[in-house]
């Protein structure tokens, strides 16, 4: 049987992923507030972050905490398990958002799946989906990338993968790299993509910056930025398809790889969007 296909047992043992606030308490669910309390274990990223939530919630937590990171998640993920299986409740938080989106907890969700044990989760804020939601920018179609390399280097390799990116872009930023990022950006997108820069988002000093590249380049060379970011970046704009003689050049390349001609021409007509036929004529025309 595949490991998809495990059967779990919602009676049983379970893991609650829960979205906790990304600023303000009050955006704490009453089911997050009942888990708080009642939960066998609290999986928590920061046990401090963790203890300041539950002071200005009001309420007192019953079970064991544990602090659960980046750095132990090896090492403590298989207890967790156990504890599950023992018919364990194990609340697993992060310090902001929902776990397991660019925080701990991918692990142990993986780990369970595979052993076949219950996950669900409690859902609640989202910096990612806050963000988009206030950019400005199209939200139909959007993808999450986290945070960039710190490397220049690498940062710019990665950029350069997202070249043809026609999706909505969220990342995440450390306010000190902020200025180093949307410099990054300028130089593999251009000065006038589309961009807003999401500052504390839900807390007192909210701020959405929205404005080219170019110009939240400026605002960040010229300010003191502080806080959690959020940048969400336009997708690149649709190319023209152009005509059949401008791809010949890209059809030659792979038959000289070793693909047949009519293997490389239906590839290349797909990827460019022109005629099968016109772009196999141009290329016969220019040979």
């Amino acid at each position: 049987m595949s490991r998809d296909l495990l059967p779990v047992i919602p009676g049983g043992g379970r893991i609650v992923l829960a979205a906790t606030p990304i600023g303000n308490v009050g955006d704490a669910s009453s089911r997050l507030v009942e888990l708080l309390q009642t939960a066998h274990v609290i999986a928590a990223e920061d046990t401090r972050r963790l203890h300041r939530l539950v002071h200005a919630l009001g309420i007192e937590v019953s079970g064991r905490v544990i602090s659960y990171h980046e750095h132990n998640e090896a090492t403590k993920t298989a207890d967790l398990l156990e504890q599950v299986q023992a018919g364990k409740t194990i609340l697993m938080v992060s310090d902001a958002g929902m776990p397991a989106v660019s925080d701990p907890g991918f692990r142990l969700v993986e780990a369970a799946v595979a052993a076949g044990l219950f996950v669900t989760a409690v859902p609640g804020p989202s910096a990612v989906l806050t963000a988009l939601a206030l950019s400005g920018l199209p939200t139909d179609r959007f993808c999450f990338e986290g945070f960039l390399p710190r490397k220049a280097g690498e940062r710019s390799s990665r950029l350069a993968e997202l070249d043809a990116e026609r999706r909505t872009m969220v990342f995440f930023e450390a306010p000190h790299r902020l200025e180093a990022m949307l410099r990054a950006l300028h130089d593999r997108f251009g000065g006038e993509r589309r961009v807003a820069v999401c500052r504390e988002l839900t807390k007192t000093y909210e701020e959405v910056l929205r404005g080219t590249v170019h110009e939240l380049l400026e605002w960040a060379e010229n300010s003191e930025v502080r806080g959690e970011i959020a940048v969400v970046v336009d997708g690149a704009p649709e190319q023209a398809p152009g005509t059949p003689e401008d791809h010949v050049a890209a059809v030659n390349e792979l038959v000289a790889q070793g693909i047949r001609l009519k293997e490389a021409v239906a590839a290349v007509a797909e990827e460019a969007r022109v005629s099968k036929r016109e772009l196999y004529s141009a290329v016969l025309a220019a040979r």
